[in-house]
This record gives C-alpha cells, sequence and structure tokens, in this order.
C-alpha cells in the first residue's frame, strides 16, 4: 500500500516521509518478528520511524534498524505476555500459521478474524 508525502508535527519536531514509501503489511495482518519470539497483529503505520531517539538508541547498534522504512505498531503476544510492540518492516514476516492472536486489545479496533488476517470495526476507518 503505497504511502503519500506527508509533514507530522510530533513532539516538536517536522518528520517528512519520502514519497510513495511501500508498506508490506496493512492494518490487521497477523505479523511475527524476525528475530525475537512473538507475533502480533498490525494496528498502525509509520511511514518512516517516529518514535523516541531514546527508544531508538536503545537498540543495540548491531541490531538497530535503519529508520527509513515503514514502522509498525502490533498488538503483540509472546508465551507469557501481552504488550504493544514497535517494529521495523525489516524485522517482520507474515504469519504462516494463519491463527488468531489473544491479545485482550484486539476487540477494541477489530471485528472478525478471516482469512488470516483481521477485519477492522466500523466507524475505526477513515
Amino acid at each position: 500500500m503505497p504511502l503519500s508525502q506527508f509533514f507530522s508535527h510530533q513532539a516538536g519536531r517536522q518528520i517528512e516521509v519520502p514519497f510513495k514509501r511501500q508498506a508490506r503489511f496493512g492494518v490487521g495482518d497477523v505479523v511475527r518478528h524476525k528475530m525475537f519470539d512473538f507475533r502480533g497483529v498490525v494496528f498502525d503505520i509509520d511511514p518512516t520511524f517516529a518514535n523516541s531517539e531514546e527508544w531508538y538508541e536503545a537498540i543495540p547498534e548491531q541490531i538497530r534498524p535503519e529508520r527509513d522504512q515503514p514502522y509498525y505498531h502490533l498488538f503483540a503476544e509472546s508465551d507469557d505476555a501481552y504488550y504493544v510492540a514497535y517494529v521495523s518492516q525489516q524485522n517482520l514476516v507474515g504469519d504462516g500459521t494463519g491463527g488468531p492472536v489473544d491479545h485482550p486489545n484486539i476487540d477494541e479496533m477489530f471485528d472478525e478474524f478471516a482469512d488470516g488476517r483481521y477485519q477492522m470495526r466500523r466507524g475505526m476507518t477513515h
């Protein structure tokens, strides 16, 4: 899904997003992290890195992802926890299991799970 150029004013900074950034996953897709053992449902997409510098710098340099790529907000689950994750596109793959995710916040944004993805609740889309 192409993401258009726009300017965002967030926390006192301006972010310019390159035109036609290509997101590999869409809202409602179930994904898995390539390096860490968790999976999740995409509920929002940033066309390029839009988190804090502290968050970015806390990632060890040898595994720190590039900023200039889509980043995904996930309702994530691991074997022992539910949380919200912020993950670069390079670190995600589609989840081949095809099963639903059990995160407790999924029902706030999504209706049903069908054909390997979640359907957005009516009224939640633009």
